[in-house]
Order: structure tokens, then sequence, then C-alpha cells
């Protein structure tokens, strides 16, 4: 059965107040590590596919020269490059199985550092999480660890989470886990270097993996944590840093390729940085950089393969890295035999596709469901402007400019406008409106404006003060008071809205109880029940609430109710807006009186009426400490009982081979 069509203006509500293709923009680093903007698999396709059939062919062929490889993908501005690469890096996320390494290269400022600086790239880019929910660093150092004899297979998350805690239990027990691993791992594996496997294995620890993951970029470490880590520590000059950069990038890439094929992807190598001292422009000294990684490796042991993707624009490919000398080309592109892959312009049919995927984002985020899944545009609009093989980026660019409903002609009565205005905005969407404590009480204040003069509950409105003196004191915390008359008395009300915050809640309530300092009659605090429920009953909260309340200051609580608050909001929004109806703010008040929408508001009423009735939805405050102190129930990360993780019972203090015991 299908779902029912959205109010349609509800629908044209919700365009109005956003776009989301006005937050279109060049995709950048974060996007291609972060969630990315909603990817058209079937555009480029060729492109991507090529890609992970390369992955594939370096981790499952038997031959050396087949475990290296590179592919060129050529587009010009905006046509989708770092769109490619997102969908690529989203998509060995999901998969798992493959490291995934991305080189921005307008990051590179120093040219004659280029190594250094691709040590660092590498170092970061492990750092990411990976598809186990940890860094890839942590993915690597897991599966080093589940390779050493007598250890149990673990779980990389769940190593993580105790690694520190079977270090330190070692230690404890005259035994070092770390050297053991190191000693274990490089007997199976001899040409690794012990340094870097010692740091790799470092990144477990969630007390120093970031100063591990610092020293494998290559940067200098405190002595203190050198010293704990075990590794060496001697400052060096950035020139000395690049002159031993090389071997460090092949030396973790051997390491890493041990567990998983790797994909180094180059992006942004256009940006128009300084040359080096060669002479040579970015383009060319990230060309001889991927020479170099691609001879270089092809010599070591990298038994999973790597991959290296440089992304370009055509004329950088035709001017610049085609014609450089010395077999560069042909590193760059060795997958295609030289012959870079082509992104292509958009067509009538991925044109619909692109907007229909921008647009079912954004529906379902507003829970809305549209007449038909391109609305507002026609498909026929869509499949004419995909004609003209314009970039994604132009694309996204034409629909924000497009993006918009047909707006029938207005009413010629003014009532009538008036409530189709109220309608429309009773229907918007305006977010969590209900965590918006000056959305609310303007919105109050506004309705209490379009009574004054009148008598609700009682009390005669005579004026509304919204600058609660002393002002610098009160801190907006008072957000208003109404003073009127009750019985031929004075009747001064301060009205406080505080959502969500229960340090806030203290201090509105010690001024709303203040009566002497803000000349207070009564004072009010409005807050919906869900959030008073927060409030326990031994808090200074309820303590101040409770006085409020109380026989001495009669004050009240109020509860904001949705349904209530709701249409005063609308109301506001007709004032704010009512030139786009065609009317004045002196209509719209005319209007709300002469259909008594604020008279009747229940919320108004309640605020204005005499107080009554207990605290709603206080929770009562458990004195039972007992279940605190129930060490049975403590989860095995507890600091206390590192038995649970860790059998320590069976080590032998003789024992060179600890690993399992500890690990197990």
């Amino acid at each position: 059965m299908e779902s029912a069509v959205s109010p349609i203006e509800a629908i044209n509500a919700a365009i109005q107040s956003s776009n989301p293709f006005s937050n279109t923009k060049i995709v950048r680093e974060d996007d291609v590590w972060g969630k990315g903007f909603p990817d058209v698999t079937t555009l480029n396709k060729h492109a991507s596919d090529a890609v992970f059939a390369a992955i594939k062919q370096v981790k499952t062929s038997q031959s050396s020269q087949d475990k290296v490889t590179s592919i060129a993908i050529t587009a010009s501005l905006g046509v989708g490059k770092s769109h490619i690469i997102s969908r690529i890096r989203h998509r060995l996320e999901r998969e798992g199985g493959t490291l995934f390494v991305y080189a921005s290269v307008n990051k590179y400022t120093d040219l004659n550092l280029i190594k250094y600086q691709f040590q660092q790239t590498l170092a970061e880019s492990l750092k990411h999480t990976g598809s186990q929910g940890v860094m890839q660093w942590q993915e690597v150092a897991t599966a080093m660890v589940n390779e050493v004899g007598g250890v149990k297979s673990q779980i990389s998350a769940n190593l993580v989470s105790k690694f520190d805690k079977a270090y330190k239990s070692s230690l404890a027990q005259n035994q070092n886990l770390m050297n053991s691993l190191q000693k274990q791992i490089l007997r199976a594996k001899p040409n690794l270097d012990r340094y870097i496997v010692r740091a790799v294995l470092w990144t477990l620890s969630q007390d120093y993996a970031t100063a591990a993951i610092n020293w494998l970029s290559g940067k200098e470490l405190s002595q203190a944590e050198a010293e704990y880590l075990g590794l060496p520590n001697s400052s060096k000059t950035s020139q000395d840093r690049e002159a031993e950069a090389l071997n460090t990038i092949l030396q973790i890439l051997n390491l890493v390729g041990y567990y998983n094929p790797v994909l180094i992807c180059f992006d942004e190598i256009d940006v128009k940085n300084n040359a080096n001292d060669d002479g040579l422009p970015t383009e060319q000294v990230i060309a001889n950089l991927v020479k170099i990684l691609h001879d270089t490796l092809m010599q070591s042991e990298v038994s999973q393969g790597v991959v290296i993707l440089t992304v370009m624009q055509p004329d950088t490919w035709t001017n610049k890295v085609n014609s450089m000398l010395g077999g560069i080309p042909d590193r760059i592109s060795k997958y295609t035999q030289r012959k870079p892959i082509a992104l292509d312009y958009l067509n009538s049919k991925s044109m619909v596709e692109l907007v229909t995927l921008w647009l079912k984002e954004f529906y379902e985020q507003k829970n809305l469901i549209p007449p038909h899944p391109v609305y507002p545009f026609e498909e026929k609009d869509l499949k004419e402007y995909g004609k003209k093989k314009a970039s994604v980026r132009e694309a996204l660019q034409w629909c924000a400019e497009n993006f918009k409903v047909y707006t029938p002609p207005l009413p010629d009565e003014p009532l009538e406008r008036f409530e189709l205005a109220l309608k429309n905005e009773i229907e918007a969407e305006i977010g969590n409106y209900l965590e918006n404590n000056e959305l609310i009480y303007k919105s109050i204040y506004l309705g209490f404006e379009t009574l004054k003069g009148k008598t609700l509950e009682g009390v005669t409105i005579e004026e509304l003060v919204n600058e609660v003196k002393p002002r610098a004191k009160n801190n907006g915390w008072i957000n208003f008071k109404i003073i009127g008359n009750q019985n031929g008395k004075v009747v001064k009300i301060g009205v406080a809205v505080i959502q969500s915050n229960l340090f806030g809640l203290v201090a509105g309530l010690k001024r709303l109880t203040d009566y002497k300092t803000y000349d207070l009659t009564r004072g009010c605090l409005v807050r919906s029940k869900s959030e008073t429920e927060k409030i326990k009953k031994n808090s200074e909260s309820y303590r101040l609430l409770d006085l409020l309340r109380s026989k001495e200051l009669g004050g009240e609580y109020v509860e904001l109710k949705e349904e209530e608050i709701r249409p005063l909001i609308a109301i506001r929004a007709v004032c704010r807006k009512c030139r786009d109806y065609n009317l004045t703010e002196e209509q719209v008040f005319d209007f709300v009186c002469q259909k008594q929408l604020t008279f009747e508001n229940l919320l108004l009423r309640e605020i204005l009426s005499d107080p009554s009735g207990e605290i709603d939805g206080v929770v009562e405050e458990d004195d039972d400490p007992g279940k605190f102190l129930n060490l049975d129930n403590i989860d095995d990360e507890s600091d206390d009982d590192p038995g649970k993780f860790l059998n320590l019972d069976n080590i032998d203090d003789e024992s060179d081979d600890v690993v399992g015991e500890l690990l197990n």
C-alpha cells in the first residue's frame, strides 16, 4: 500500500523555508572522510568500478609485478573527481578489507618536503575510522596481534578498550606485553622495521595512540613519551626527515600491506603551489612521487597490493604529466595502459537521478511525501537540462536557483489573506521549536500584546514590560512582566520560559522567587512536562520550584504544550511576514482579536490564572545506593577487576611468551 502524499501546502512551505541545493559546495577532505553528499552511483560508474577491479587484481595476483598498479582519472572542474573518491571511500568503509589513504595536495605547502608531507598524510589517513569502527591503524594492529601464537582471535574494538589494562597487568607481573608482541611478530616477519612494528602496536593504546601516530608521521615526541613507548626520538631537521621519509613510507606500506590492500588517492594536484627548488610545479612533483612509490613498492613485499589513484584536470594530464620523461605517465596510469579514465558530464538520465536522490533526503528529513520524486521540478525539464552536458556542480547550482514553487495569487479580501497566512505558518516546518526559549517567550509575549485592555481569568492586562530590571542582575532569565489589575489590586507577573537547561532552571527560579528585587507579585515558570520530569525531588531546582508555588509567594508552574504554543508561534510568524501576504501588523492584530485566537488560548489563560495543583512530573529521587555498590554487576571494563579480561593466574614468571596469557 502506497503512503499518502503529504498536504501540498506543507510541502510548499518546506520548499519556501529551506533549499537543499543551496548548501552545495566544492567537495573537500571532510566530505571524503565524513558523511559526504548524496551519490548517484550510476554516474561515472565505469571509473569507480575500475578502481575496485584494480584493488581486486593487486590483492589476488601472484605476480610481484602486478602487486602495485595505478590509475589516473581526468575531469574538468565540478564534474565529480572528488565525488568519485568519496564514493570509493564510503564503499570501502562499508565493505571493509582495504585501507584508504587520502592525499589532498592543496595541503602540501612545501614541495621540497613532498615525501615527508606524504608520510604525514599516510599516518593521518590511517588514523581515520575504518570498517570495524576503530582507526585503520588499530585494524592493522589487531590483525598483527591475532597472528601471534596462543592469542585467541580478538575483535578490534574489544582489544582497543582493554589493551592498556593488559599492558599494565603485564608490567605488574614483571613482564612486558609490548616486548613479547614485538618479538613474536618480527620472528614471523623479520624484514619489518622493529620500531614501526612497535609504534603500530601502540596505536591499540587509548592512552598513547596519538603519540604513536605522531611518531609514525615523523614528528618528535616528548622524551617521556618516547621512553615509555620504547621508540627512538632524536631531533631532526625537516631536511633530515625528508631524507628518511621514503624508507619510513615503504616500511609502513609493507607492514599494513601484509594484511590489507591499500588504496592511495592523490586529489587536488592541480593546485597552484610554489614550484620546488628544481622548478617543478605541483602536478609534476606529485607525478614524480607516484613514480617513486610505484617503483620502490614493486621491489618490496606488499603481499596484499597497493593501488595509486591520481585525479586531475584533462589539461593537467595533456600539458603537464603526459609529456614527462622517465616513464612517469606509464607509472601514473599503469592499470589502463597509460590511458586516463575520463569522467562523463551529466546526461538526461543522470540529471533526473541526481535530483531524485537529493530530494529524497530532503523530504525524508522533513517527514514529507511529495506528489512525485522530483517535485517541484518536472522530469521533462530536468531531462532537457541534462542535454546540456553540465557538470554536477553546475547542475546543483541550477537546481538551487530553480527550487521554488508556483505561488498562486493572493485572495482579494484581507481576512482571507490572513487565514491563508496563518494556515501556511501553522503547517510550516520550524524544527525543534520546543527547545527554542527565545521563540517561545516572544510568541507568548506577542499573544499578550494582542490582549492589552482585555480581561482574562480575572486579570485586566494593562502593560507589558519586555526588559525586566535590574537588567544586569536579571540577565534575561525573567523574559517579561505582565502588569495588570485584579479585583482592584495591581498584579505584576514575571514570566520565564526555561526549557532543557537544568543549570539555567536554577538561575531562572532564583530570580522568579525574588519578588522584591524584580518588583513582582507573582512568578510564572513555563516549561514542558518532559523537561519538568527531569527535576529530582532533592535538587535545588525542586526546592526553588516548591518555593515559587508556596502559599507565601503564590507563584505558578505552567505546563508548555505543543498544541497551545504552536498557534502563538504561527501568529508571530504571520506578523513578521505580513508584507508577503499584503497585510499590515494592525490588520493581523485586528484579525487575531476578531477570531479570539489569543483570547481563547489556554496557555495564555493559564499564565494569568490563580496558581493551583502539584508540581507535575517531578521525578522521585532513588534513595537506594545499593545498586551502585553491587560489585557483581560491574562490567569487565572495571579497572578493579582486570582478571575478567586477563588470565593472570596462569602466567609463568620464567616464560618469555606472555602474550597469549595476557590477551586471552
